[in-house]
Formats: C-alpha cells, structure tokens, sequence
C-alpha cells in the first residue's frame, strides 16, 4: 500500500492541514489510537459545500465535501502521523445537515468512505456512524472525524 500513489492515480491531492477552530488539538494520540478530530469541507483555508443538503446542495454534491473532509483527514495523518504508521483506520463518525425530508445520507457518507477505502486499500476498512444534525459550524454541510490504530514505537 502507497497512499501518495494512490492520491496520485485517482488525481486527488491532500489539501494543506486544517488549524482547529477552538481549543483543542486536531490529533491526540492515546497509546496506539490516534483520534483526528472534525474535519469540515475546507481547502486550503477556503470553506465549501455551505448550506443544507436536500436545498441548497445536492446529494452529489455532499458527496464530494465528504471526500474532501476525508482529505482533510489523510492530510492530518500524512502530517502528523505519518502513512507508514497507520495499522488501520477503526471508524469514522459522520455529520450532516439537511432538509427534514432528505435521506441520502449513506450515499454522502460513502464519499468518505470511498477515499479512504481507495487510498488506504485494506487498512481503510472501517465502521461507521451517521448523524443528521440541526446546523453545523459556518453552515458546513458535513463533518467527519475519524480514528486510526497506529504503530507505536
């Protein structure tokens, strides 16, 4: 497994690493779990995918801000991390906001999914969990946060 490699066959690139929005720390690693903590649709310092999915955005579309969330995730384990550490990701927690009569949330969520199954191959394997929620910070339509077992030296 190569994860960059991977990137670079499927033409994705990680973007530069998200700084938290509060007080607290975008990776904490306790014993050989590292915890990343909610990553939104954000690119270098640039929000996308703002408003309620089912209205102001469509299914796709909350499909590729959950792949860039999943960037985002990667990037804080390239960075932090680092691939070669990464025994497997466990599980992410999923976060949406929409319309009350729209219930495509497991198609969104699979843009996470999908990234990192594609790039981390077998250590991407995971469960998951969605919740639909009543808002998000800065109107992001989506949120994921994610937790690895890593090596430990």
């Amino acid at each position: 497994m190569n994860p960059k490699e991977n990137l670079d066959k499927l033409g994705l690139t990680l973007p530069g690493v998200t700084t938290p929005g509060g007080s607290y720390v975008s990776v904490n690693i306790r014993g050989n779990i590292a915890y990343i903590a909610i990553q939104f649709p954000i690119s270098n310092g640039k929000n996308f995918y703002q408003g309620r999915l089912g209205s102001e955005l469509l299914t796709e579309e909350g499909y590729k801000a959950m792949e860039l969330c999943a960037l985002n995730v990667l990037s804080h384990v390239d960075h932090k991390i680092g691939f070669d550490s990464v025994v497997g990701l466990n599980h992410i927690d999923a976060y949406f906001q929409a319309v009350d009569n729209w219930d495509e949330s497991p198609i969104v969520v699979n843009g996470a999914s999908d990234v990192f199954l594609k790039v981390l191959e077998e250590k991407g394997k995971h469960s998951r969990a969605i919740f639909g929620v009543d808002k998000l910070p800065r109107n992001f339509s989506v949120g994921l946060t994610a937790s690895f077992t890593i090596k430990t030296t």
